[in-house]
């Protein structure tokens, strides 16, 4: 993860593969002394990733989001910069949960008087450091497996907004199935956030493409924009672009 030491990186993933750990046992692993491990544990509750517990701690993420942040990091973080880019001073935007897309929020930092509206959690922590923009998180049921909420609650408070983008990723897309997820839920809020806005923005990492989800979304011509890495086939980018959708390769 970034913005964490060597250490504390460690420690998020050995809690990530086995639960809740002891401090004496992440002592012994790591060769350093309890009073070094405590230390290390009070920072990572402090920016919200693990939660303590007497003499141990456990991962605050579901273990399928862990998996998920952790996959492809530099290029996720490649993605969202680029994302951010797209945002100008006093827009409106809406960014769906997802762990690429929620990064877009640490890259905002620097822009004035944005309204961002999302039913990520994720997107929490750079709302608390970033005074010049305002967090709107809609209302719905919880799901930890993708730090969301979903749900009727949420549709009908997403159609009181327009925005000029929204920002979303997708769990697999391909030309002939479009955008996919494996949630029901997950497709519904998507397709609701996409038709708030003028551009609807595709970022995603390019081992998504050529996966299909359980759930369609909608066509992939229903985006303007892709934002993806350079690990993409070059053929299929041409293919994309052939489409109508500009396609931005980082």
């Amino acid at each position: 993860m970034v913005g964490l030491s060597g250490r504390e990186e460690k420690i998020v993933n050995m809690l990530q593969n086995k639960g809740e750990l002891s401090v004496l046992t992440l002592s012994e692993k790591l060769g350093v002394s309890s009073v070094t491990i405590r230390s290390d544990l009070r920072a990572l509750e402090s920016k919200g990733i693990i939660l303590r517990t007497r003499g141990a701690a456990m991962s605050a993420y579901h273990p399928l989001l862990m998996e998920k942040q952790s996959s492809h990091r530099e290029e996720k973080e490649a993605i969202a910069r680029e994302a951010a880019s797209l945002v100008r001073d006093g827009d409106r935007i809406m960014i769906t949960n997802g762990t690429t897309s929620a990064l877009i929020g640490r890259y905002l930092l620097g822009k004035r008087d944005l309204q961002v509206v999302t039913n990520s959690t994720l997107l929490t922590p750079y709302a608390r450091v970033n005074p010049n923009m305002s967090l709107i998180m809609v209302g719905g049921e919880f799901r930890p497996s993708a730090e969301a909420l979903v749900g009727p609650s949420a549709l009908a408070q997403l159609q009181d907004f327009h925005v000029a983008y929204t920002f979303t990723g997708t769990d697999g897309f391909t030309k002939e199935h479009g955008l996919t997820t494996h949630l029901m839920e997950n497709a519904e809020i998507v397709r609701c956030m996409c038709n708030q806005a003028t551009k609807r923005v595709l970022v995603t990492d390019s081992s998504k493409f050529g996966k299909q989800g359980f759930v369609k979304i909608f066509p992939l011509s229903d985006i303007d924009v892709l934002i993806t890495d350079s690990g993409i086939d070059k053929e299929a980018v041409e293919e994309i672009r052939a489409m109508g959708i500009e396609v931005m390769v980082v």
